[in-house]
């Protein structure tokens, strides 16, 4: 009970420190030249994905927006692209920027997304983990049997980035981010429950960001082990409280809280630009690079990866980030619902 009290004051602490736009401003993400660097960030034609697609265009790079069609009261891909391209150009860049088709909630999207980027056998530099969705339905389930919220904002995350494992592999010092939250302090391990569902006592929010930051600190780990993987780093994020469209056609909570969800959202939520910082610090920063130490190539000051990061500074991760039984768990049910060795998605990591 102490422990859970203790954790929920870090979590306000951590949740302060994610809503306030006067701390944190461009100057202290000045970016860097991306030109000839190959980027694919899901869910990036809205909120915090699209605003770090906007400064990754800046900045040069290639960009890939995997995107799903989306609904009508968000920015369509084919939109965004052209605005990433305009904005590549007024910066002096001839940069290849596309859509390409990519559904959370139907694993045949995911995997034929994949199958497409492998065929064009380039190698990956960045990919950004970042689409979401906040739903409170939990008896929303997808076409492939999960809950929504587990599938979207988790499992298609992990069914990703092991499939372009090969591909990030390639590039030189490559970097994974992804969107996680400070919320995963408040998530609870109902392994019994994994997949969602009435029966579950928390947040399917909470939860699912809890287990992709375990999963994480795991998957880190497991690349230290394997050398044709060490050299990848791996990092979660939190954005910020932002009013972004990640709560569009959402409920926050009932009733009367309900009414002070939509008033933080008016009054103390920062913007998508602001929370984009998130991502392009962790994408670009020496700090959160390879450790050379550990991973033989990146900067002096390079920290490595498995970590949690608020915004742009270190912050410590929910305690069973760091329970080794707790992860194991975790990486044996994945591989129960996404059949990870079947698809020999767990041989690649040489286990």
């Amino acid at each position: 009970m102490a422990t859970s009290f203790l954790w929920r004051l870090y979590y306000f602490y951590q949740a302060l420190r994610g809503a306030n736009n006067s701390v944190l401003t461009e100057k202290h993400v000045p970016g860097t030249d991306l030109t000839g660097k190959w980027i694919v960030i899901s869910g990036s034609n809205n909120g915090v994905g699209f605003e770090a697609a906007k400064s990754f265009a800046k900045w040069g790079a290639n960009l890939i927006l995997a995107c799903r069609e989306p609904p009508v009261w968000e920015l369509h891909p084919t939109a965004a692209v052209q605005e990433c391209k305009d904005i590549a150009s007024a910066h002096g860049h001839s940069s290849t920027i596309e859509w390409w088709e990519l559904d959370m909630a139907d694993t045949s999207s995911v995997e034929a997304f994949c199958q497409r980027w492998l065929d064009s056998d380039r190698p990956l530099d960045i990919l950004c983990n970042n689409a979401g969705v906040a739903i409170k339905n939990k008896e929303l389930m997808t076409k492939d049997g999960f809950q929504l919220v587990h599938q979207v904002n988790f499992l298609s995350h992990v069914l990703l980035t092991l499939r372009l494992l090969p591909s990030l592999a390639r590039s030189a010092e490559p970097r994974i981010i992804c969107s996680t939250s400070c919320v995963h302090h408040l998530g609870l391990l109902e392994f019994d429950h994994f997949n969602g569902g009435p029966e579950m006592k928390g947040s399917d929010y909470a939860n699912n960001k809890l287990y992709f930051q375990i999963w994480i600190t795991e998957l880190q780990a497991r690349f230290l082990k394997h050398p044709e993987y060490r050299h990848i780093t791996i990092n979660g994020v939190h954005p910020g409280f932002v009013a972004s469209g990640i709560w569009n056609n959402s409920s926050l909570a009932d009733g009367v809280a309900e009414g002070i969800g939509k008033f933080l959202l008016n009054y103390v939520a920062i913007t998508s630009q602001q929370g984009s910082l998130a991502i392009t610090h962790a994408a670009t920063s020496p700090g959160l690079g390879p450790d050379p130490a550990k991973q033989n190539v990146g900067a002096p000051n390079g920290r490595g990866g498995g970590k949690y990061v608020n915004r742009i500074w270190e912050a410590p991760s929910k305690f069973y980030c760091d329970d080794l039984e707790v992860r194991s768990r975790l990486w044996t049910l994945l591989d129960e619902e996404l059949h990870l060795r079947e698809k020999g998605l767990l041989d690649v990591l040489g286990l």
